[in-house]
């Protein structure tokens, strides 16, 4: 395994281009190639009036809102979280984060690695 310390903002962020996402960027702060042997740790930026797609996979999300304010839709349900909140994501659930302040949206999202 190997140590890593770095500062979040030195990660380059990547544009989600994934059908349905606007206005979203992920920075992969911790994962597979880093030592990490079972989940990944990303930080999500989504602006203003910004959305990921509705979808869902096999594996589940813990989220924890660091800045703003978002709704998050998970298999129909609709509620409102921001900083300070936790989220989790079943496996399967169609799930979508959604942007609703005025100021960038900043979340972690941990995984597990899909195998």
């Amino acid at each position: 395994m190997t140590f890593k310390c770095v500062y979040s903002s030195r990660i380059k962020p990547e544009d989600v281009e994934e059908s349905g996402a606007s206005g979203l960027r992920v920075r992969w702060l911790i994962k597979q190639e880093d030592g990490a042997p079972n989940f990944a740790m990303r930080l999500f930026e989504l602006q203003p009036k910004g959305h990921s797609p509705l979808h869902s996979h096999d594996w589940e999300h813990e989220v924890y809102v660091l800045e703003g304010e978002c709704k998050v839709v998970c298999e129909g349900q609709e509620v409102k979280a921001n900083a300070g909140y936790v989220v989790f994501i079943p496996p399967n659930a169609k799930h979508q984060f959604a942007n609703m302040g005025k100021s960038t949206l900043k979340f972690l999202c941990l995984i597990p690695h899909h195998k």
